[in-house]
Formats: structure tokens, C-alpha cells, sequence
């Protein structure tokens, strides 16, 4: 018998990777805040719906969570009619980027009722989900995580275990941290082509042969050439993610000066009306 999955949140993220769920094979029943969007996912792939959290997450041997924020996962998780309050010997993994204090925090609660927590957030954007090739950054228990490992390798192409409860999260941050530099200096390079009078696509190709290559360039360049900034990871989601970033670095005292400069200049691009663009969009404020 395939074992019974709840996939909690379905977003741009959530939505395509539950479908890679149903078409493992897996029992898997949902739950969206907005309930249309569980009915439409319903409907596309098969499976069933849940009102509330503890309903899809009752006699799951595995709920994924794919939310927004601390305060959505901390709630999905804990709240009273949380995953939690529905699960028995199960194990709760949370695919959504929030801080490893909220993710220390859903291990602890978990382990008081029998339940096993994976943190477990995700790279690779809208693309990857539908693609099903995320990296998956995990943090937990061993045992824990080879139970759930299968599961996640539905939609990962690389699932692994960083360290324990809250070690997926730091990874994250770290993949956040590289990102916002990455982008700023493809920016800035390409609004240097470009004012130079070089051939900015021709430059790309040259240089992406090079040193210099990099996944945002192969991917980013020449649209952000072009500037198309309609790929999925929005600056609002960025701008919450390097606050985490932030945020953390100040407990652990590492010193992050151009992720905080990129930062804000982030907040410029919402300002002049940028919010839902694509990181890539950095290229304006150029």
C-alpha cells in the first residue's frame, strides 16, 4: 500500500510539487488556505481535500508544508487546528524558507508528541517545482531524514542532510546570501556592456565560458539584457528571505555588508513598483 501524503500550502511551489506526489504514486490529500486553490489541484491531479490542516494531516505518514512565512508555518504547524494537533508517529517536514528559531522551535513541539521534523527548504525556483529538480536543503535527524528522503526525492534532484533541526534553514540563508551578490555584479556588468556599446549577448556567451559563469548567468543574462524580469522568485520574497538572513546574522555575528547593501537596494526596485518582478529585476535601479 503507497503511503499516505498531506501537502499543505499550494503556491507556485506548492501546487506542481504535490503533483509530483499523486503521480509517484502516493495517497495524497491537501490543504490551501484559500480553498478553491485545493479544489482546483483537486481536480488536476486527483487525490482529495482537507478544511484544515489537522484534517489532511490525520493518519499521513508524511505532511509537507510549503507556506510563506514564519508566522504561516509557525500556525500550519502549531496552531489549533495545526498539522501537529492531527499526527501521530508521522513525520512533518517543512519545505518553506523561514528561520531556523522557527524551525528549533517545530522540532521541539513535534518531539513532545511523537512526531519527526526535517526543515527543509528549497532552491531552484518556480521552474524547478514544475520540473521536479529542487535542491533540497534538510536539517534533523538522520533516521528521520532517510524516511522522508524518498518522499522528497519526487520533486529534489539533490535531497540532503546539513546538520541538525535548523540546519536546512542556515543553508538557505546561505544560498540567499550568494544569490544577492551574484546578481548584483551580472547587473552591474551587463549595465557596464551596455553603456560600452559591446554586444551584451555576445559578451554573455563569451564570458559564460569562463570564470565568470555562473546559473544566474546561463539563466538571467540575457533576459535581464532584455529586461524580463517574469520568472517566478519575486523580489518581495527575496527581500523576506535576506531579512531572515540578517536577522540571523546578527544572533551569530557574521558580518554580511553587501547582502545588506543589496538588500535595500532591493527595497528601491519595490519602490518604483518592482515588488512582483523577478530578482533579476536588480538591473533597474542601474
Amino acid at each position: 500500500m503507497s503511503a499516505k501524503v498531506a501537502f499543505l500550502g499550494l503556491g507556485v511551489m506548492g501546487f506542481p510539487m504535490a503533483g509530483h506526489l499523486k503521480a509517484k504514486g502516493y495517497e495524497v490529500t491537501v490543504y490551501n488556505r484559500t480553498a478553491s486553490k485545493a479544489q482546483a489541484w483537486v481536480e488536476r491531479h486527483g487525490g482529495k481535500s482537507a478544511p484544515t490542516p489537522a484534517a489532511a494531516a490525520k493518519d499521513a505518514d508524511f505532511v509537507m508544508l510549503m507556506v510563506g512565512n514564519d508566522k504561516d508555518v509557525l500556525e500550519v504547524a502549531l496552531g489549533k487546528e495545526g498539522a501537529l494537533s492531527g499526527m501521530k508517529g508521522a513525520v512533518l517536514v517543512d519545505h518553506t524558507t523561514a528561520s531556523a528559531d522557527a524551525a528549533r522551535k517545530i522540532f521541539a513541539a513535534a518531539k513532545e508528541v511523537g512526531v519527526d521534523f526535517i526543515d527543509a527548504p528549497v532552491s531552484g525556483g518556480q521552474a524547478g517545482a514544475e520540473n521536479g529538480k529542487l535542491t533540497v536543503m534538510c536539517g534533523g535527524e538522520p533516521a528521520a531524514f532517510e524516511r522522508a528522503k524518498p518522499v522528497m526525492d519526487s520533486y529534489g534532484r539533490a535531497v540532503t542532510l546539513l546538520g541538525p533541526s535548523g540546519a536546512g534553514q542556515l543553508t538557505k540563508m546561505v544560498n540567499q546570501i550568494c544569490i544577492a551578490g551574484l546578481v548584483q555584479a551580472l547587473s552591474e556588468g551587463i549595465a557596464f556592456a551596455e553603456k560600452a556599446g559591446l554586444d551584451a549577448n555576445l559578451v554573455l556567451d563569451v564570458i559564460s565560458k569562463g570564470a565568470a559563469q555562473s546559473w544566474q548567468m546561463e539563466n538571467r543574462g540575457k533576459t535581464m539584457h532584455e529586461r524580463k524580469f517574469t520568472f517566478g522568485f519575486a523580489v518581495d520574497w527575496m527581500r523576506k528571505d535576506l531579512g531572515i538572513c540578517l536577522g540571523e546574522a546578527k544572533r551569530n555575528g557574521a558580518k554580511l555588508p553587501i547582502t545588506q547593501i543589496i538588500d535595500q537596494y532591493y527595497g528601491e526596485v519595490q519602490k518604483a513598483g518592482g515588488s512582483r518582478w523577478d530578482t533579476s529585476s536588480l538591473i533597474t535601479r542601474l
